[in-house]
Parts: C-alpha cells; sequence; structure tokens
C-alpha cells in the first residue's frame, strides 16, 4: 500500500490527537478558571450545563447535516468555530469584559459546533481503514489509543502550565489546537469520496431533512444492543460529566492541594487508558468480548468515586485512576467495533449523531447536579451518591440478554473491511467530556467533555 494511500488516516489520527490534548486543557482549564473567578461549586455546575446541553441538541438533528455538508468541511468548520470561542473566554476577561453569562454563552457555542466535527471524524474511521489497508478493530484501537495518550500530555500539561501560567494561557493554547486540528483535516483528507457532500440525493427540504433523521433513529431503535449501549452510556457520561467539572476540581481544591493534582490524576487514567486499549489491540480477539467488556466497565469509574470519598490524599486515587484507566481503555474498542459492524455506511453519520445524543443526553444534568450536590451535602456525600449511580449503571451487561448478542456477527458488517486481514467480526473502541460519538467519556470526555 503506497504511503499516500494512509495519509488520510494518519491526518485524521493526528489532528484527533491534538484535538484530543486541548480538549483536556479545557478539561481541567474551564472548571478551574470558574473557580478561581467565583469560588462557587454551582457556577462551576451551571457552566458545565451550558456547556453539554448544546451538544445534546446538535447531536439530535446533525446526522443529515454532515452527510449534505460533507464529512471534512464539517469537522473543519467545527474546529475552526470551537478555536474562536475557547480564544474569546481569556481575551475578554483579559480586557475586563467577561460577565458569567457570556461565559456560559461562550461554552455553549463550543459545545454545540464541536458536536457535528467529532462525528465527521468519527464515522470516517472505516473508510480511512480501507484506504490505508488496515482492519476496523486495529483501527478502531488506534483511533482510541492515540486519543488516549494526548489526553495523558494534554492533563499534565493542563496542571503545570495553571500552576504557572494561569487557566488563561491555558485556555488560549487550546484554542491554538482547535486551529491545528482544522488545518490537518482540511489538508491530509482531500480526494476522499466519503469525506466529501454525498451526491445523488433528494432535494434539500425539511421534509427530506426529516425523513434522513428519522432514518437514523429507527436503525437505533430496532437494534436493542445498541439501545443497551445507550442507555449504560448515558448514566455513565453523566456522572463523569459531574466528576470532571465539579466533583475532581473541588476535590482537589480542598485536599489534594490544587490544579497539578488534577493533571496528574487525569494523566495516569489516560496512561492506564493508552495501556488498556494497545492491550486489546493487541490481545483482545483472543477472548470473549462480553466477559471482558463486563468486568472492565465495572472496575473503570465507579472505585474512583469511593476512593475520593473516604480518602484525602493523593496516592489512592491516583493508584485507583490508574488501574480504572487500563479497565477503560478496553471499552471504547469494542463499543466502536461493535457499532462500525451495525451501521451501514449509508447510515452511519445520522445513527452516529442519534447515538451520541443518547449517550450524552445525560451529561448537562451530571454538572449541574453534582454542582447542586456539593452544595447541598457535602463533597464526601456528592461522591457517594454520583458514585453509586456509576457504579449501578455498569451491571447492565449482567442483567440485560441484549448484551449476550455481542458476540454474534453483526447482520449489516461493515463491507468495506472485508477480505483484508483480519474478519471484521473479530473483537476489536465516554464523556465529555461525552465522547466521541458513542464512547464511555470516564473522566476524561470528547470535547467539551468523553472518553475512557
Amino acid at each position: 500500500m503506497h504511503r499516500h494511500h494512509r495519509t488520510p488516516l494518519a491526518a485524521t489520527l493526528a489532528a484527533n490527537s491534538i484535538s484530543t490534548a486541548g480538549t483536556s486543557l479545557t478539561l481541567i482549564g474551564v472548571p478551574w478558571f470558574v473557580l478561581e473567578t467565583t469560588g462557587s461549586a454551582g457556577r462551576a455546575g451551571l457552566v458545565a450545563f451550558c456547556a453539554t446541553l448544546p451538544i445534546v441538541l446538535a447531536a439530535l438533528i446533525g446526522g443529515p447535516f454532515i452527510d449534505r455538508i460533507g464529512r471534512r468541511r464539517v469537522a473543519v468548520a467545527s474546529d475552526t468555530v470551537c478555536g474562536l470561542a475557547i480564544a474569546a473566554i481569556p481575551l475578554l476577561h483579559h480586557v475586563g469584559a467577561l460577565e458569567f453569562w457570556m461565559l456560559c454563552a461562550l461554552m455553549a457555542l463550543n459545545g454545540f459546533a464541536h458536536t457535528p466535527g467529532n462525528t465527521a471524524r468519527y464515522v470516517l474511521i472505516p473508510d480511512l481503514a480501507e484506504h490505508a489497508g488496515t482492519t476496523l478493530p486495529r483501527a478502531a484501537s488506534l483511533f482510541d489509543a492515540v486519543s488516549r495518550g494526548a489526553r495523558m500530555v494534554g492533563a499534565a500539561l493542563a496542571g503545570v502550565l495553571i500552576a504557572f501560567v494561569g487557566s488563561e494561557t491555558v485556555l488560549l493554547l487550546d484554542a491554538a489546537t482547535f486551529g491545528l486540528s482544522a488545518l490537518l483535516v482540511a489538508f491530509g483528507v482531500r480526494g476522499l469520496s466519503s469525506a466529501e457532500p454525498r451526491k445523488g440525493g433528494a432535494p434539500v427540504s425539511m421534509r427530506t431533512y426529516g425523513t434522513e433523521l428519522r432514518e437514523g433513529y429507527g436503525h437505533l431503535l430496532g437494534n436493542r444492543l445498541l439501545l443497551a449501549v445507550v442507555v449504560m452510556v448515558m448514566f455513565m457520561n453523566g456522572t463523569d460529566q459531574g466528576w470532571n467539572a465539579v466533583l475532581l476540581p473541588v476535590h482537589a481544591e480542598s485536599e489534594l492541594g490544587g490544579a497539578k493534582a488534577i493533571g496528574l490524576l487525569t494523566a495516569l487514567f489516560g496512561a492506564g487508558g493508552l495501556t488498556g486499549a494497545l492491550l486489546y489491540g493487541a490481545v483482545g480477539h483472543r477472548f470473549s468480548r462480553r466477559a471482558v467488556f463486563t468486568v472492565c466497565v465495572i472496575l473503570c469509574g465507579a472505585p474512583r468515586f469511593l476512593v475520593a470519598a473516604v480518602t484525602g490524599t493523593v496516592l489512592p486515587l491516583a493508584v485507583t485512576m490508574l488501574l480504572g484507566g487500563i479497565a477503560g481503555g478496553v471499552l471504547n474498542p469494542i463499543l466502536t467495533t461493535v457499532i462500525y459492524e451495525r451501521v451501514p455506511d449509508r447510515l452511519r453519520s445520522r445513527v452516529s449523531g442519534a447515538l451520541t445524543a443518547g449517550c450524552e443526553f445525560a451529561m448537562p444534568l451530571g454538572g449541574l447536579a453534582a454542582g447542586l450536590l456539593v452544595e447541598g451535602m457535602g463533597s464526601s456525600g456528592a461522591l457517594l451518591a454520583m458514585g453509586g449511580v456509576y457504579f449501578v449503571a455498569t451491571l447492565s451487561p449482567l442483567v440485560f440478554p441484549a448484551w449476550r448478542t455481542m458476540e454474534e456477527p453483526a447482520a449489516e458488517a461493515v463491507p468495506a473491511m472485508a477480505g483484508r486481514g483480519d474478519p471484521v467480526a473479530g473483537p476489536g473502541a465516554p464523556a465529555q467530556e461525552v465522547s466521541v460519538p458513542p464512547e464511555v467519556s470516564s473522566s476524561a470526555p470528547s470535547r467539551p467533555a468523553p472518553a475512557p
């Protein structure tokens, strides 16, 4: 396979890694900025609500739009708008013009613009894998692994930068990562037909748009496994958002010594996630998908809430985050492969939009609820309450029969991968900070929230 055939996949992976590193800067920088400037956990939760509600709204209606405009163009435009919105926060604050409502509005714009671009990159992976001559499970694992590595680097960098140069500079650096990501996609994914506007469709109208939208939701509602994934990940991403936006910053400020502890803990989770994703990509096909997924999903998130609630030092939580990251790193390669296998290319953007909307539906309430719980029952009580919700959600694969079909070959496998290396049916993966398309974010979500 010639090198130029690998360029679109390499450019997308590079863009995603740079964007994800920037996400870690936002993940730590914005909550810390709010706590520094307002001192209120409730306001931090309100900002998180404003940042994530538009993500859900955009995902609800955005699938057909991505196909009409073209995946490459949507990704570039999305990154451009997000970069401008994030840069405006420190610039307006520097000149004394930033009001709290402006901060909420800019984060809302960032969330709304981010979702279509994130989905556009995500749905390209099967075609990019075919173009590069690799298999879908390997491409999915690689996509997740580079994201986790970038989160690890970005989180460590954010903690140090906030301590030495302040959260405003961190947000400016994040804005720059959006710009670089846009350039990589704009020039690196040219010439790929699946990245360009879909031709030959019905004329644009509200009726045809509605029909296309219903096709995506109809496919999701007709597949019990995909529905089970959405419901479980919805609760996980909601509680993850509370952890990322409120609980961890408040706990770090009061018990752990500040923003550097957040950077360390998030970096350790990212390091564990990178390790888990690489391990699954190397040997995961030897084991039962459902068995591996069930064990790892129970271990990946809930323990950190408990440990943070009962301890006030960094070391126990650091060990928990590292081990939870390893477990979490296995999840998204499995989920991504299962979803790609069960959604045909014609519906991929529409179904991914529906999946994203469902998986991130609880995220706006997660951040808001965490802020209210901290102010009403204290940090430890809030951690135990949200950790309990997380744990109950992760019992889903043990309870609901739909998860048993995870082992079965999909009826609509991705045709792009047929006849290339490993079989598609082999195992292959929320947050946002949600996350990307249906992705478990687990402490390090996709812009503006995930993914483990």
